[in-house]
């Protein structure tokens, strides 16, 4: 919880707490104020209609005790039972119990202070008004009559100005009471909404770093693993096929191959578990990296049966790059070339790192068959992924990505990364302008 928190549930538990004060003492108020006129009436005897008049002061505790009790437990437990759309005829029911009381006795007047501010309470601003206006016309009236008014004496002032003054403290004190409670009302509501705002930013946070996460080590499994074991199939296959035909040179050739692509598969597959970078980079540069990854590339379509020319080219001056470009240029690299080895039927793919001062920028390029770069962005089979993760690989680095082919007309795969303030390593030097393997 933090200090918004902190501050709204100390100013809603301050208003709670005055709430609170000021329900209990209005229902201890209509408690004393009927107990002592139930008092008044046992001392002047009960006998005749008296008995009449303590069975409704007894209905009339019992009535008001049931909805103020039937309130308090709804506030505590919502699930319970809610006598809100009863409170009406509940209100209706007390002041109809307290006019039979006040018509046989005077002592019976005084409990419409207390009401004054359930009317407030209980009914609508215009209503409520009306309804304690016509209570204190009823208390004034009843006051009178209880002493000696139809005999010809006419209401005293103080018998109407008290009940007036009374009535006048109650709709002030109870507008304070409702602005209170809807003040109270609002910051509970505020304070829930905060919370459940807060769970559900959590939860989305939750879910976004999880779909995050799922997303990272997809790609990674595509352009790492599964690449290398469909390397290590393909190789498997090629060396049974030499063993077949008596070539142990190629068998073993291929078998060496195999050791090194399992090799690295299980590195990277550490990799995933440390989450650092491409194990590949640990130990050697870029350019060593990108090399030896086209000499592999020449391998398996060797052992795919077909004839392919890889050779990498360096343009400009070296420059040290940051692990997580050298890591998405090296990735880059092994899916283009991966597509090539598996569906361009090429007999050249050249891979150009180029070094930009402010930006590198890395092409791949193949003679092969090509194909339309929009049919594979639209399909919905699953296939595709591997220049989806590209580009979402890219795009975490503020880079750009283009696919430039069409059928019969080759690939050229491009990627333009960002950089500022690149220093020359000290390999760079004049010789390194044009590299080729």
């Amino acid at each position: 919880m933090d200090g918004r928190d902190s501050v709204a549930g100390s100013e809603s538990a301050s208003a709670a707490l005055v709430l609170r004060v000021l329900r209990v003492s209005l229902h201890v108020g209509f408690a004393v104020l009927l107990l002592v006129a139930v008092v008044r009436l046992l001392a002047a005897g009960v006998h005749g209609v008296a008995w009449l008049r303590l069975a409704v002061a007894l209905c009339l505790a019992g009535v008001y005790l049931a909805g103020t009790v039937l309130e308090k437990r709804h506030s505590a437990r919502p699930d319970r039972f809610n006598p809100g759309p009863y409170a009406g005829s509940w209100l209706a029911a007390v002041c109809l119990l307290w006019l039979l009381l006040v018509s046989g006795s005077a002592d019976f007047v005084w409990l419409a202070f207390p009401l004054f501010f359930l009317q407030l309470h209980v009914l609508p601003r215009g209503p409520a008004l009306a309804a304690i206006a016509a209570s204190t016309l009823l208390v004034i009236t009843a006051l009178w009559f209880h002493n000696g008014g139809p005999a010809g004496n006419p209401p005293q002032l103080p018998m109407m100005l008290g009940p007036a003054l009374g009535a006048g403290f109650a709709v002030v004190t109870g507008l304070a009471y409702r602005a209170l409670y809807r003040e109270a009302e609002n910051q509970r509501l505020a304070a829930e909404e905060l919370r459940s705002t807060r769970a559900e930013l959590a939860r989305s946070q939750r879910d976004a770093g999880t779909a995050a996460e799922r997303t990272r080590l997809a790609r990674e499994i595509h352009d790492t693993l599964a690449q290398g074991f469909s390397s290590i199939v393909l190789m498997g296959r090629s060396a049974e096929q030499a063993l077949a035909a008596g070539d142990t040179e190629t068998a073993r050739s291929r078998l060496r191959t195999v050791q090194e692509t399992a090799a690295a598969n299980l590195a990277e597959a550490r990799n995933f578990v440390r989450g650092l970078q491409s194990p590949e980079l640990e130990r050697s540069s870029l350019v060593h990296s990108l090399r030896r990854l086209c000499t592999q590339t020449e391998t398996e379509a060797a052992a795919r049966g077909a004839v392919l020319r890889c050779r990498l080219e360096i343009d400009g001056t070296r420059a040290e790059l940051p692990i997580p470009y050298r890591t998405t240029l090296l990735r880059a690299a092994q899916a283009s070339l991966a597509n090539v080895v598996a569906h361009a039927n090429a007999g050249t793919a050249v891979v150009t790192l180029s070094y930009l001062g402010t930006e590198v920028a890395m092409d791949i390029f193949d003679d092969g068959t090509g194909f339309d770069p929009s049919a594979v962005r639209a399909r919905t089979d699953g296939s595709g992924y591997g220049l989806r993760a590209l580009r979402d690989r890219v795009a975490a680095l503020a880079g750009t990505l283009d696919v430039e082919s069409a059928p019969a007309e080759g690939t050229v795969v491009a990627i333009r990364l960002p950089l500022e303030d690149l220093a020359p390593s000290a390999a760079g030097t004049g010789a390194d302008r044009k590299e080729e393997q």
